[in-house]
């Protein structure tokens, strides 16, 4: 039976006192590539409520924004809203890749349980946190967990995740049966108890979120997966050009783990 939860299933002082029972350290993680005009509001939507240090309530140990290539001011405006920064693999104005950047946040975090968001939303709150961490830490079960949201488009309420819906879903559907439920398979909202992602590893680029879901239902099982609403998100969309190479990075991560028997004979 698939995981499914809202964000409001998990109030802060819940998981607050799961994360002191059970004695876990919690980081998260932010990779970025020229953000600077949304990084800082991400930032202190977690250091804010949760970073001690600042203030906040301790659920966050440690927030680190993993500067993946920035030609812009991200590092400067993740360090002044209370990130460290991190200098990720991509060399100014070349990016390193998704999946080589939250490979990197990750062996630069200590935290036994590790949350990823993504850089470029323009309206992340504190429940994006409670809810992605509420499962991890409020059950035995659950190794993995993605986000799922509304996403507008050009102004209507629906219609963003172009990728996701003519892509990865359809591919799910087809190859991965098991995996269909979930909402956003693209999600950059994701987290994991570490042994997870060390065991599991990272595919490269744009092919990340989709090669953790199916290697955590192929390795680990899909019933130990879980998916969380977040209610809306709102980030930049991206021209339909500039989405192909996203596009190709998710095939392929789906085909290099189909298995030989779930693909027709050739001719």
């Amino acid at each position: 039976m698939p995981h499914t939860y809202h964000h409001g299933d998990f109030h802060t002082a819940s998981v607050l006192e799961a994360k002191a029972r059970a004695g876990t350290t919690v980081s998260v993680c932010i990779p970025a590539r020229d953000e600077g005009s949304t990084v800082g509001s991400v930032v202190r939507a977690v250091v804010q409520p949760f970073l001690a240090r600042h203030g906040g309530n301790g659920l966050v140990d440690e927030v680190i924004v993993l500067d993946d290539g920035s030609r812009d001011d991200t590092a400067e405006q993740a360090r002044d809203a209370g990130a460290s920064v991190v200098t990720g693999p991509g060399r100014p104005g070349e990016a390193g890749g998704k999946g080589q950047a939250m490979a990197a946040a990750l062996a630069a975090s200590t935290g036994d349980v590790v949350a990823f968001l993504d850089a470029d939303v323009a309206n992340t709150t504190p429940a994006f946190v409670t809810g992605l961490l509420g499962p991890l830490l409020t059950t035995d079960r659950v190794a993995l967990v993605k986000g799922f949201y509304t996403r507008p488009l050009h102004g209507d309420p629906t219609g963003g995740g172009r990728v996701t819906e003519l892509v990865a879903r359809p591919v799910l559907e087809l190859l991965f049966p098991e995996l269909s439920w979930v909402r956003q398979p693209l999600a950059g909202e994701t987290a994991a108890h570490r042994w997870v992602f060390e065991k599991l590893g990272f595919a490269g680029g744009y092919g990340v979120e989709l090669g953790l879901l199916i290697d955590v239902a192929q390795q680990l099982g899909s019933d130990r997966l879980a998916q969380v609403d977040l209610g809306v998100r709102i980030h930049r969309n991206r021209p339909l050009h500039e989405l192909r190479p996203q596009a190709v990075d998710v095939l392929r991560a789906a085909l290099e783990r189909v298995p030989p028997t779930a693909l027709p004979p050739r001719p």
